[in-house]
């Protein structure tokens, strides 16, 4: 297949570029090229997504099949479809799980979640993270106006998966890769103790796996790319025993957490993986339509180890994205 990537820089667009390069397809990456390099053997071609004319390098290009990880801008989606839709025989969005508007309810799915509103507008993550709270829905709004230009566009030839968190190589959250540096570095650890949540995620190689096995097998429909959820408890114990951690797992409620100035989630100051009560519903949505339509799920292991090497690459003393710093996690501890 002739696949084009709109992206192929960076996480998702990345692993799924080097997963099709690696299944012998011809894989073009359609990027401004600024925030890494494409994969060996996939072509990079500069455009700016900003211009209405930017994707003019690829006039007149066909392809099998398009994915688009277009993350803050309706506009990009559609122009891009506009561009490359009549022609193309598959085409892939890259949506959110934060397209849905309630976080309470566990076990959803496409069919049965409630959406945010549409937003047919552009955005960036600096105007999301000034907007707090409110970036949640102005990140979801979009993308569901973009889902919905998909669909219109491409029908039963549209796959829209909605991740939720995703692991290993190539993450820039540290959401999923605090915990493995983490407890790579050792000594007293702290970590939520909340036995009443669970947890699900996806790798990124297995989301990248699915998206081109959809692409070679013209799978179409809507689904929440998102494995299986478990305790966190339990996922974090089996980070600390798969990456070899001998130290001590201090263990703290989220009263506890909330009170020592703990967020929740991601961001500075945080402990991830874990939210607040009120949120479990937005992290335990119902896997079972796309394990049925051949999503996979590698071993847990496998994915920590990804992500500590990945980890180690970046150096694991470095300013993080998400999490505590040391000094940070020992004042939090000093309060218990």
């Amino acid at each position: 297949m002739r696949i084009l990537v709109l992206g192929g820089t960076i996480f998702v667009g990345h692993a799924v570029a080097a997963e099709a390069v690696r299944r012998g397809h011809e894989v073009v990456c359609a990027a401004r090229g600024e925030s890494g390099a494409v994969p060996a053997g996939a072509t990079l071609v500069k455009v700016d997504r900003d211009a209405e004319d930017g994707l003019a390098p690829l006039a007149a290009e066909s392809f099998d099949a398009v994915v688009d990880v277009s993350p803050l801008s309706y506009p990009w989606v559609r122009r891009a479809l506009e561009a490359f839709g009549e022609r193309a025989a598959h085409w892939t969005f890259v949506s959110t799980i934060n397209v849905y508007s309630d976080v309470r309810t566990p076990g959803q799915t496409p069919a049965t979640g409630p959406l945010v509103p549409a937003l047919e507008q552009h955005s960036t993550r600096e105007e999301m993270a000034a907007a707090g709270e409110d970036g949640v829905a102005l990140y979801g709004g979009i993308k569901v106006a973009s889902e919905n230009a998909v669909l219109a566009a491409m029908g039963d030839r549209a796959f829209v998966v909605r991740p939720g968190l995703i692991t290993g190589s190539w993450d820039r959250s540290d959401r999923f890769g605090y915990w493995p540096g983490r407890f790579a570095r050792g000594g007293r650890v702290l970590v939520p103790d909340v036995p009443d949540q669970r947890i699900q995620m996806i790798d990124v190689k297995d989301f990248a796996t699915w998206i081109v096995d959809a692409g070679e097998k013209r799978l179409g429909g809507t689904f929440d790319a998102i494995g299986p959820h478990r305790p966190t408890n339990t996922v974090l114990e089996d980070i600390a025993a798969a990456v070899g951690f001998d130290g001590e797992l201090v263990k703290a409620t989220s009263e506890q957490l909330a009170e020592a100035g703990v967020n929740s989630w991601g961001g500075p100051r945080s402990l991830p993986l874990w939210v607040p009560a009120e949120h479990e519903g937005f992290k335990t949505h119902d896997p079972t339509p796309s394990l049925e339509a051949g999503m996979p799920v590698r071993p847990f292991a496998d994915a920590v180890a990804d992500a500590l090497a990945h980890e180690r690459e970046l150096g694991l003393d470095r300013e993080r994205r998400a999490g505590l710093s040391l000094d940070e996690e020992k004042e939090v501890l000093a309060k218990l």
